[in-house]
């Protein structure tokens, strides 16, 4: 099977049913490294949206049921086809989100990953006995899927952000409808293409592709049918789908934005800190939602790490992704790219220097660049860049970075290098976020919990705790048991 097989134009799956959109409207989905069409999807609204609701409640009343073991070898299946097919969904990731295809590559692994681990989760959803403190009682705790849920995923990671959902959800018994992010569709309705293969039944997951994400976004926060939104994105309309489902109380998993500090203290193995800013920080263009934003470096080895980090991202190589070579791609799209300029000249008309890069390309791509002499008040110290913009800002002692790092209203990821283990542990607690790298850049793996405090959001996904976000937790009281005594 080819990747172009797994461009699907036109349609999405509803109910079991490949279907356009009813007003037969479609828009195109463009590679951002040239800007050639792919291919177009369905602009699908209300209409198709409350027919995937209605199909996935439908499917509800048979999945909930389902045997554990059963739900298991389904996603087992799942699994086996998406490794069986994994280098044309890496080679469409890249197609469509831009990023150089070994990292689509890595990409498709971890995404994977998810469906093999939520298939082992669907056996080990567990309850609890309970000690009766009433004469004659006992007492027992079970887990229930909570129902049709409604998930929303972005782009930047088109496929991992998809199964890291769906499958927790599978997995715990319930049905979904995804609104797949307008960008990237493609890698969303392949996976569906796949998980109809491995036997999912119809109704079980439903796909909407559509213009106008906050239609759709608005529908499934409000329907009383949905129970639980998760969604990934931006704080901005995290807080917008909150106050929607605030009309029918509904269970909330979100992943949202980010400000990251990446903090070298002056004992810190400085290679080993360059390389885990270099993967960080850059690793697909800067367009990761646990991205260092912020790089703060001990004055002793501020200009040591500076320049080290300058060395290896010269040697990147920036361009398409399927070319051989390539280390870092385009950004999603133009208006990325010029969100990271704005942040760039704002530092720079604050007294910013470059080290290196700080220019746009053409379309969608921008030099990967390093920054030095920020600000306070530079804008890059409070919004995310979502690019590949490197700051590194100078500080002095513990205390002052520690309270630097937490003066953002994120929350989301922190890292920090250090070898002074007391050190290790001051940090790891006083980081306010969800999520702590210490001495290392890169810390998603399926097996741990993955989310932020404050305005980064709330719940946690992939691990053994990401099953429970799905289930609600029902206490049984058993009356009418003969006292022994």
């Amino acid at each position: 099977m080819s990747t172009n097989s797994f461009i699907i134009d036109g349609k999405t799956p509803i109910n079991g049913e490949w279907v356009g959109a009813d007003s037969g409207v479609t828009f195109p989905v463009y590679n951002p490294a040239n800007g050639e069409v792919l291919g177009q999807v369905p602009d699908q609204r209300e209409a198709e949206t409350n027919r995937a609701i209605d199909a996935a409640a439908a499917a509800f009343e048979e999945w909930q049921w389902s045997p554990v073991k059963t739900r298991h070898d389904i996603l087992r299946k799942w699994f086996s086809l998406m490794t069986e097919h994994a280098e044309e969904l890496a080679r469409l990731i890249t197609l469509e989100n831009g990023k150089p295809l070994a990292d689509a590559r890595g990409e498709q692994t971890y995404s994977a990953s998810f469906i093999e681990w939520f298939a082992a989760e669907a056996m080990r959803a567990y309850g609890d006995h309970i000690p009766a403190t009433i004469d004659g009682v006992r007492n027992v705790t079970i887990k229930q899927p909570i129902g049709v849920v409604g998930i929303i995923t972005p782009w930047n990671f088109p496929s991992a952000m998809i199964t890291r959902k769906v499958a927790a959800a599978l997995a715990a018994g319930c049905t979904c409808v995804i609104k797949a992010p307008s960008e990237t569709p493609f890698s969303a309705l392949a996976l569906a293409k796949l998980a109809e293969e491995a036997g999912v039944p119809k109704g079980v997951i439903n796909v909407i592709t559509t213009g106008s994400s906050s239609t759709v976004g608005k529908i499934l926060a409000t329907h009383p049918i949905i129970k639980k939104i998760s969604f990934t994105g931006s704080t901005g309309v995290g807080k917008v789908l909150a106050s929607q489902c605030s009309s029918t109380l509904k269970k909330m998993s979100l992943e949202l934005g980010g400000n990251a500090p990446f903090i070298v203290f002056d004992d810190a193995d400085i290679d080993a800190a360059v390389a885990g800013a270099v993967i960080c920080k850059f690793r697909s263009s800067g367009q990761t939602c646990v991205c260092a934003n912020r790089l703060f470096v001990q004055s002793k080895v501020y200009d040591e790490f500076a320049k080290k980090l300058t060395e290896a991202v010269s040697k990147f190589k920036v361009g398409n992704g399927l070319e051989q070579g390539i280390t870092h791609g385009p950004l999603v799209n133009a208006k990325a790219a010029a969100k990271v300029d704005e942040h760039v000249q704002d530092a720079l008309a604050k007294g910013a220097k470059t080290l290196i890069g700080g220019k746009r390309g053409e379309g969608a791509f921008y030099e990967p660049t390093v920054l030095i002499n920020i600000a306070d008040d530079a804008v890059v110290m409070k919004e995310e860049t979502f690019g590949p913009l490197a700051p590194i800002i100078k500080f002095e002692t513990e205390e002052e970075v520690i309270k630097k790092a937490n003066d953002t209203e994120f929350g989301l990821a922190g890292y920090f290098f250090s070898r002074d283990i007391g050190r290790v542990w001051r940090m790891a607690e006083a980081l306010q976020v969800g999520m702590v790298g210490a001495n290392t850049g890169l810390i998603s793996q399926t097996s741990c919990p993955f989310g932020g405090v404050k305005e980064s959001g709330w719940g946690k996904e992939g691990s053994k705790y990401g099953l429970d976000d799905y289930m609600v937790l029902k206490y049984v009281c058993m009356g009418g048991i003969n006292s022994r005594r």
